[in-house]
This record gives C-alpha cells, sequence and structure tokens, in this order.
C-alpha cells in the first residue's frame, strides 16, 4: 500500500477497537516503570496511536493527545542533535552494536573500559548528554535549552520538561549515577557529572503527546528534511539512514531483534510507555501505553505496531 496516500484513520481506530478490553483492564501481563515514583501513579489504563505522513497528513485514535513522559524516546533526539553539531567524532566513544544486555548494565560498561555499547542504552544516552554540554558551553548557553528549542522546532509548538518527573528520576537514579560516575572514572566524560546527569534526566522527563512525537519524529520518514516544509534540513539523508538504522539494531532495549521479526520498522522506546516508529519515505508512528513488558517496553504498543503493520503491509523488509 501507499503510505503517502492511504487513508490511515480507520487503521488506527480499529487498532484501538482491537485492543479496547485490554486497554480497559489495565493491560493485564503488563507492568508501569514502579521504579521512577513519578511514573508508578500513572493509569495504566490508557492508549493512544498516532501517524504523520511525508505530505504532513495526521491522523489519531485513543489518547493520541495525551501527553505523558517520553523518557528513553528522547535518546533519538538527543542523538540527532549530536550528530548534527559533531559528526563523526561522536562515535569516539560510543559505539553502534546491539548491547544484548539490560539498559542500564554496569557489567558491559566495565568489560568495554568505560564505552558504551550504543547511543540508546543508559550509558549511551549519558555520554551524548556530555557532549551536548559540552557543545552548549562552547556557545555560553544550555544544553536543556537547545533540547527544548530543537523538539518546539520540531512540532510546531512549546514543549516543555516535567520538573516532578525529572526530580523523581535525580532522586531514585542511582545506578545511572553509577554508570556516570563509572564513565568519569575511565575519562569517558568531559564534564561534571551531575550537570550531564542533570541533562539526561530532564531530556527523559520531556512531556509530549503521541501527535506530537509523531510530527517530531518525521524527519526520519523525510530522508532528514524538517517536518514542516520550507524549514531547515534536521540530518543529511545518510545521518538519517544511520539513526534509522540504530533505531532497528538497538531501538528497543535487548528485545531488538524479536521487534526486528515481529514487527520489522526502526523502532524506539521508553519505560514511559511511548514507541516511535518508522516507515522510511511514509510515515512516523507513536504508540504510547504506560504497562512495561519484561524488556521495559510497552506491552500493548508492541501488539499496536504488529496489528498496523498486518493491516497496512509497511515494513522495511
Amino acid at each position: 500500500m501507499n503510505g503517502k496516500t492511504m487513508n490511515f484513520q480507520p487503521v488506527l481506530d480499529e487498532i484501538v477497537a482491537t485492543l479496547r478490553p485490554q486497554i480497559d483492564q489495565g493491560c493485564p501481563g503488563g507492568t508501569v516503570a514502579s521504579y521512577i515514583p513519578a511514573l508508578a501513579r500513572i493509569d495504566a489504563r490508557q492508549f493512544g496511536i498516532a501517524l504523520r505522513t511525508c505530505d504532513g497528513t495526521e491522523a489519531g485514535a485513543g489518547d493520541f493527545e495525551t501527553p505523558f513522559s517520553i523518557q528513553s524516546v528522547s535518546k533519538l533526539f538527543t542523538l540527532t542533535l549530536a550528530m548534527q553539531r559533531m559528526g563523526d567524532a561522536l562515535w569516539e566513544r560510543i559505539g553502534r552494536e546491539p548491547s544484548g544486555n539490560p539498559f542500564n548494565s554496569l557489567v558491559q560498561l566495565e568489560n568495554e573500559q568505560g564505552k558504551p555499547r550504543n547511543p540508546f542504552i543508559n550509558a549511551g544516552a549519558i555520554a551524548v548528554a556530555d557532549r551536548l554540554v559540552s557543545q552548549a558551553k562552547a556557545k555560553g548557553g544550555s544544553a536543556k535549552a537547545d533540547i527544548l528549542a530543537l523538539m518546539a522546532s520540531l512540532c510546531g509548538e512549546p514543549i516543555a520538561f516535567d520538573d516532578e518527573v525529572a526530580q523523581s528520576e535525580a532522586d531514585t537514579g542511582f545506578r545511572n549515577i553509577a554508570l556516570a560516575n563509572f564513565m568519569k572514572s575511565f575519562g569517558k566524560i568531559d564534564n561534571d557529572v551531575a550537570t550531564v546527569l542533570d541533562t539526561y534526566f530532564h531530556q527523559c522527563a520531556l512531556r509530549m503527546s503521541c501527535r506530537q512525537l509523531a510530527r517530531a519524529a518525521a524527519f526520519l520518514c523525510r530522508d532528514g528534511a524538517h517536518p514542516v516544509d520550507g524549514q531547515p534540513e534536521i540530518t543529511g539523508e545518510r545521518q538519517t539512514r544511520r539513526i534509522n538504522s540504530l533505531m532497528l539494531t538497538c531501538g528497543t532495549y535487548d528485545a531488538a531483534g524479536d521487534v526486528a521479526f515481529s514487527i520489522g520498522l526502526p523502532c524506539k522506546s521508553g519505560v514511559g510507555g511511548g514507541i516511535v516508529a518508522v516507515v522510511p519515505d511514509k510515515l512516523t508512528l507513536c504508540v504510547w501505553s504506560p504497562a512495561l513488558d519484561a524488556t521495559g517496553n510497552s506491552l500493548l504498543g508492541m501488539k499496536a505496531l504488529e496489528l498496523f503493520v498486518a493491516r497496512t503491509g509497511l515494513s522495511v523488509f
């Protein structure tokens, strides 16, 4: 099917209708991210799905306008910002291989002398945040302000941090604090650890809806062109292809192989329950359901993506 001309609204409505019994039951078999207190209170009986095609057509169903904490989906956008500013120099301290381990693993980081396996595990995203802090300091600015500016530009509307979530993460993020200090001990973090972690905790606390995320990620289905025609390019075609490939191989924690097998789209997930998926040259899609599976991915979000691919035939394979 042609992703540029197909009417997707009935497809999204059908997906919500199909999953409604599980949504109303609070997604049996899934659990919200209780290790972050501010997320533990989220009602699991919510589900949203939205998409944006290459030509700017948008569709949504369910709770697609409800803002939520995007968590690790933010890593996609901070990576984009770092690649804009550093190009290939970014990869001197960050790898590009799937981890095969939990996203907050310390063991792998020690074995590899403080070099994170990829930019989508926590250690890698903290290393990216360090690069953004350095870049911002060189200009007399703020990495957090740069992140907000990018997201607002991509969405065409203001985007904000959820300060309660950021504080909650700072109060309980002991493993992330350990990861950052570990990398610092290997000389892989340049800036003050507290400043880097403040940037990282805030990027994870970005508050956005499915509609906003589908729109913000749309440059990834447009060969790097800004989601809004006439705006400056976000990334070049080569960089865009690389981001999509990293999403496919590393974007869903240690479930990336299963996701590629069952869904076949580049995806980036977060423990807030959001998942962004890309169909190159056609559309970007965002699903949100707060209850997670054992790998930290949204349980119903993954089911929704499987249903979408089955109903549309859209895949990179």
